[in-house]
């Protein structure tokens, strides 16, 4: 049986803010006052000026909000 190769490199998602801003429920003010404090994490510069955040730390900072609320 034949299978495809896999690729040798596995590209996260980026997520643009308005993503940034549904997945969180923060508004654009506080998702760059969070940065700033080093609570959030940083976007990754995309072009001269688009950035972007990678999905994975997105949604890991909002699973360790659930987890600190759980207790874990």
């Amino acid at each position: 049986m034949h299978t495809a190769p896999k690729p040798a490199h596995h590209l996260p998602a980026i997520l643009r803010l308005p993503e940034v801003r549904q997945i969180t429920g923060l508004s654009t003010s506080d998702i760059y006052r969070r940065i700033a404090a080093g609570t959030f994490p940083r976007q990754v510069k995309l072009g001269a000026r688009p950035a972007g955040w990678i999905e994975g730390e997105g949604r890991g900072w909002g699973s360790a909000r659930i987890a600190e609320r759980d207790g874990g």
